[in-house]
């Protein structure tokens, strides 16, 4: 092995240079870490939450008999001691020995830092406010512990999207083989109904293909000979022969989970300010105890005992309660406020990025819109009713599972039309043009403008195709072998709340609000007009989003991106704050952002943003209290009036004080 280069955030090991598995996992840096070859099918299994943090439930358990003994005790009573002393060794184990080792390697970090402190706390009898300090701090680890892990689990969740085989078509004879042995210019046949296992340009054969996953369009698109198909993405229709153009490493699948590989490693963890505080404040907070216990009494003949005493009440100063809990505790309330207002938030360090957001990325299906085709208009002609052609078009397309006849069948159960009962006779597809059929005697036409090339009655409608077509719709005909009966517009229905969230949005001072998607540029000017957004990019990639959330960064610094498809998955973890459409969302989606809006309600966004913005500033009053209250006592070593219960006060009254100031964000109430 000549080099290596680890990605915490997406928990993968590059090495360079030639190895095995068994000497990677041999080695002393991994202390017993399990690896597993990248192309290898990962199980993930889930492990109950108390077989994982058994040891924080147990420290909270004798935390809490604790403080029953000593409230019917009293302080200082043996039987209260050794409950807080057996929390602090079982919930503070790990948290001990990093930071004993970094002690003696004279590294002053946060796990140092709480391991002078708790261990200042035991020496002068505070063993409760020991436990509290271990407590915190093991939450906290829990809880960064497992949104490293829940990101990392969509790396998984992107992998299992494509087949891990493919029927493949070699020297005349047919066979099904591993993508991995798939080659350039193989000629790869895909079934209705089956997933496209490779990247490639379609041979033989028309088709619909569902390309949602990748482009994130929210209408199938009409494939036939020379077209382009992507990995991962449905079949609906015809047969398909595809010509392999690319191989299982270079799909556009690939590229997005390299993306968002990259992306999450590009976003390690900063070091928190208290860690940064705690390279000059621990050593500080030690020297000055120490120099407290001698310095008087080998100096001046003070007594040994007041100056220890004193010295022990600097320790109980520099303990970090206040400071510890300043950021958490207003973190924790925020969160907590949110999740009952159906927003999740993944971690404070998202809560607080959102608060200082100046641009927001949207995807357009499923976020600004429903996601779900739908019957937004309908034209009759030659005195024909609407009522007819949704009886008639409903009743040919009656157990189709196409998106868009779902749409016309939908329209007919809406407006309580009986159509389930009608014969039709003759029935044919045309695949990537429509569908034909008999009833009462009559032939029936339906389906896209292709159908209908060289019909009599075309040019009469044409105006109005034109139109429907260039405000981004679908457009579905009815007509029989001599007359058209009428046009049924589909398109993506826009969410109620979209216009009012992006006026909200602007009263809040966000500067931009721009729209992305995999649409085409008459879809999304349509869109864009009705609810406000200031700008859009259409017929994007995955990629493409990627690009404009990195000049978006570049120009705003703090940039949100709201989606909800694979498609979406790079820009999300790339962009400040990944923000996803939680019911509708994929989990790829999901687990890659940072928040998420459980009830795909996009009011909640600026709620959200209020709440980050009201949280940062009771984080910044709080730390700068817990510091400022740690100053002041310590200014009473010089002329010696630090007391044991002055500085308890100045700990334990500004932790109560910086709780009480993070409950205020409870009152930070959601919109309706």
């Amino acid at each position: 092995m000549i080099d290596a280069n680890v990605n915490f955030g997406a928990s993968k090991l590059t090495v360079y240079g030639e190895t095995t598995i068994q000497k990677l996992e041999e080695a002393g840096a991994f202390e017993g870490i399990k690896l597993i070859p990248e192309k290898e099918k990962v199980e993930f299994v889930k492990v109950p939450f108390y077989k994982k943090n058994w040891n924080v439930l147990l420290a909270c358990v004798f935390l809490l008999a604790g403080w029953l003994i000593q409230s019917n005790y009293g302080e200082g009573y043996i039987g209260s001691v050794i409950p807080y002393a057996l929390s602090i060794i079982i919930g503070g184990f790990n948290l001990f020995k990093t930071g004993i080792q970094n002690l003696f390697r004279l590294q002053f970090d946060m796990r140092t830092l709480m391991t002078i402190a708790i261990i200042g706390a035991a020496l002068i009898g505070e063993w409760g406010e020991g436990a509290t300090v271990v407590i915190l701090f093991a939450i906290s680890e829990v809880l960064e512990a497992y949104s490293m892990d829940k990101a990392r689990a969509s790396i998984g969740t992107l992998m299992n999207i494509a087949p891990k085989e493919a029927q493949i078509k070699r020297y005349g004879r047919e066979m099904f083989i591993p993508v991995e042995d798939i080659l350039i210019g193989d000629i790869m046949i895909v079934k209705p109904g089956q997933k496209i296992a490779m990247d490639g340009t379609v041979l033989t054969g028309t088709s619909t293909v569902d390309q949602a996953p990748i482009t994130g369009e929210s209408i199938p698109v009409n494939k036939s000979i020379g077209d382009e198909v992507f990995a991962g993405t449905l079949n609906v229709e015809g047969l398909l022969e595809i010509t392999v153009t690319k191989t299982i490493e270079d799909t556009t699948l690939a590229k997005i989970i390299h993306l968002v590989e990259e992306a999450q490693g590009e976003r390690a963890p900063s070091q928190a300010f208290v860690d940064k505080f705690a390279k000059y404040y621990t050593p500080v907070i030690i020297l000055i105890a120490f120099l407290v216990a001698i310095i008087p009494p080998l100096l001046f003949n003070g007594n040994w005992d007041k100056w220890i005493y004193q010295g022990l009440a600097v320790l109980v100063v520099g303990c970090p309660c206040a400071l510890v809990i300043s950021t958490p505790v207003s973190i924790v309330t925020a969160i907590g406020n949110a999740a009952r207002n159906g927003v999740l938030i993944k971690g404070g360090i998202h809560l607080e990025e959102a608060g200082a957001l100046r641009a927001i990325a949207f995807d357009k299906t499923g976020t600004l819109t429903k996601g779900i085709p739908a019957v937004t208009e309908i034209l009759t002609y030659h005195h024909a009713g609407k009522g007819e052609l949704l009886r008639v078009a409903a009743a040919l397309e009656k157990g189709s599972q196409h998106p868009l006849a779902k749409a016309i069948m939908n329209r007919a159960d809406q407006e309580e039309i009986s159509y389930k009962s009608i014969e039709v006779f003759d029935f044919t597809s045309i695949t990537g043009k429509g569908i034909k059929g008999q009833i009462d005697e009559v032939n029936y036409l339906l389906g896209s403008p292709r159908l209908f090339d060289g019909h009599p009655d075309i040019k009469s409608v044409s105006a109005d195709i034109s139109r429907l077509e260039n405000e981004g719709k679908t457009v579905v005909i009815l007509g029989n072998e001599d007359t058209m009966i009428g046009i049924a517009a589909i398109s993506d229905e826009i969410r109620e709340s979209s216009r009012g969230v992006i006026r909200k949005l602007h009263e809040l001072g966000i500067e931009e609000t721009i729209m992305l998607t995999g649409d085409n540029h008459g879809t999304a000017n349509a869109v864009a007009e009705h609810i406000g957004v200031k700008s859009i990019a259409a017929q994007l990639l995955p990629e493409d989003k990627l690009t404009y959330i990195h000049e978006l960064r570049s120009k705003y610094v703090n940039v949100a991106m709201v989606g909800d498809g694979v498609n979406d998955a790079p820009a999300l973890a790339a962009a400040t704050v990944g923000i996803a459409m939680g019911g509708a969302g994929t989990d790829t989606a999901l687990e890659t952002a940072d928040i998420a809006l459980m009830s795909d309600d996009l009011t909640k966004l600026p709620f959200t943003i209020k709440l980050s913005r009201k949280a940062l500033t009771i984080i910044k009053q709080n730390i700068i209290f817990s510091i400022g209250i740690k100053l002041l006592a310590l200014m009473l070593v010089v002329p010696g009036w630090l007391t044991l219960w002055i500085a308890i006060f100045a700990d334990m009254g500004a932790t109560l004080i910086v709780t009480l100031n993070g409950l205020r964000l409870l009152r930070v109430k959601g919109t309706k």
